[in-house]
């Protein structure tokens, strides 16, 4: 009997993700206990992570617009290859998903922000 397994390992991405969130909450932290107040140079540090964090949310959008729109046409003219199917299911299922991790990252980080301030 052939059991189908999974290519990917459920406890290396929560791993990612903790270490992920260690490394955006730490400096926070650090930032908050050395400084009293905020010197020119953390507030310009700050805008542009800021800058950054809203310029890959304008790109994140097309990017998956055009990624699934590319996985649909690619199912849609495969002319029944299996092959370039399944191709085009995983292109538009990765896609979605790393659109919905970019925005649920933007949550987080967004009530983290609140909860600091």
């Amino acid at each position: 009997m052939f059991i189908y397994k999974k290519n990917f390992n459920i406890k290396a991405i929560f791993k990612t993700i903790f270490i992920l969130f260690i490394l955006l909450i730490i400096p926070t932290f650090v930032q908050a206990s050395f400084f009293d107040g905020a010197p020119e140079v953390v507030d310009k540090l700050n805008s542009a992570f800021e800058k950054i964090e809203s310029w890959m949310l304008k790109l994140s959008t097309p990017a998956a617009a055009v990624a699934v729109a590319v996985g649909i046409f690619m199912k849609k003219f495969s002319f029944g290859d299996e092959e370039r199917i399944r191709t085009a299911k995983k292109l538009i299922r990765g896609s979605l998903f790393s659109y919905a991790f970019i925005l649920i990252l933007d949550l987080v980080l967004s009530a983290i922000q609140t909860l600091l301030k």
